[in-house]
């Protein structure tokens, strides 16, 4: 028996085995459980949040498309979404075709870590994956202290944009931008969503999702020291300036804040390790959109960790990165060419703006800036 030094003890307890082990309970370890589950492989699921999907940091929009991947409860869903408007001063709105729903990101995500354990996974709360020993021992610790040692043939993680488990791999971490975000009363109903870009949110924009009679309304941005206010303050005025204009009312009822990832991975398959999520940097560059892209590359990590944990066969994990950068790959690696012209021309922000966001046809052209 360890003991630290504050004197209390760690124990340390005999080994557990499984053959996947998914670092982080969100919408890509979640997805990736069930499906390994399913497979029939043994799996253990772990967070270190004592409640799943506690605290939200997401402004809380799904495709309607999403629908058609996973089952989602009628009181998930707060309300659809016909629309996302961009607005760009000196210019009229860009309306562009966005169904979906604003949900409540909480449930939604215990939705899915339910129906992980229903698929047989064992699911662990409280509880950090904290240092990988070799490449199949892996220890975990509960916020007790209790510390135990897993033996797992192949590890996911899916622990979102600081993950532990990216790490391990030597690989780092994806390129991040800080986001914040304050819940807010709407002055008067919306059924679309609503994109600011404005030279003042460098590399990034302002957002007002409503959600009901209340509305998530944030800044994400790339700050430059010295330049940029910090993101409290530009947040601050950016809800100053949404009252103003009529469009919420009253003091901010809460605030969220945390880390958008704006670059996948080169590579999210090392040796038994597979990334998802967040962890791989599969969120839009551009959008910060991720649930979507969590689930199915979740899934995909998931049935194919399972497989090569049934034949023994660690090549077979190649085919997950082959997967989903058939899916996602053209559509991410335009999105981070457009961010390093975006990040590297924000002074020139009237002549590029248009080739930056996703709501004009500038930005599907093949030259920046051109049609």
């Amino acid at each position: 028996m360890a003991r630290n030094p504050s004197g209390d003890a760690e124990r340390e307890t005999e080994d557990s085995a499984c053959d996947v082990l998914v670092v982080g309970a969100g919408p890509a370890g979640s997805t990736a459980a069930c499906a390994a589950a399913r497979e029939g492989a043994r799996v253990v699921m772990v967070d270190r949040r004592r409640l799943v999907g506690v605290p939200v940091q997401c402004a809380e929009y799904i495709p309607a498309l999403l629908l058609n991947e996973v089952r989602v409860d009628p009181d998930v869903l707060v309300q659809p979404i016909r629309a996302m408007k961009t607005l760009l001063s000196g210019s009229r709105p860009e309306e562009m075709a966005a169904p979906g729903y604003i949900i409540r990101r909480d449930r939604f995500d215990q939705g899915l870590a339910a129906s992980a354990e229903q698929a047989g996974a064992r699911l662990l709360l409280s509880t950090a994956a904290v240092e990988r020993r070799d490449a199949h021992t892996i220890i975990l610790k509960h916020r007790t202290g209790r510390r135990l040692r897993v033996k797992a043939a192949v590890v996911i993680g899916a622990d979102g944009p600081r993950s532990t488990v990216a790490g391990w791999t030597g690989a780092g971490r994806p390129s991040l931008i800080p986001a914040v975000q304050a819940r807010v009363a709407l002055a008067q109903p919306m059924d679309a969503t609503e994109v600011f870009l404005e030279p003042g949110f460098r590399a990034g924009y302002g957002w007002l999702f409503p959600r009901g009679g209340e509305a998530n309304a944030g800044v994400g941005f790339r700050p430059l020291p010295g330049v940029t206010p910090s993101p409290a303050r530009l947040l601050r005025l950016f809800l100053e300036r949404l009252e103003a204009d009529g469009k919420i009312t009253g003091a901010a009822l809460g605030y969220q804040a945390g880390w958008l990832p704006v670059e996948p991975l080169r590579s999210t398959v090392y040796g038994n390790i597979l990334l998802a999520g967040d962890a791989a940097g599969h969120t839009h560059p551009i959008t910060g959109a991720g649930i979507f892209s969590a689930v199915a590359c979740g899934r995909m990590a998931g049935r194919w960790a399972a497989r090569a944990a049934r034949e023994r066969d660690l090549s077979l994990l190649e085919r997950y990165e082959d997967e989903w950068r058939d899916l996602f790959g053209e559509t991410l690696e335009r999105a981070v060419r457009r961010r390093r012209f975006m990040e590297s021309n924000w002074g020139r922000f009237d002549g590029i703006i248009r080739s930056c966001w996703v709501a004009y046809r500038e930005y599907y052209s093949d030259k920046p800036g051109e049609v």
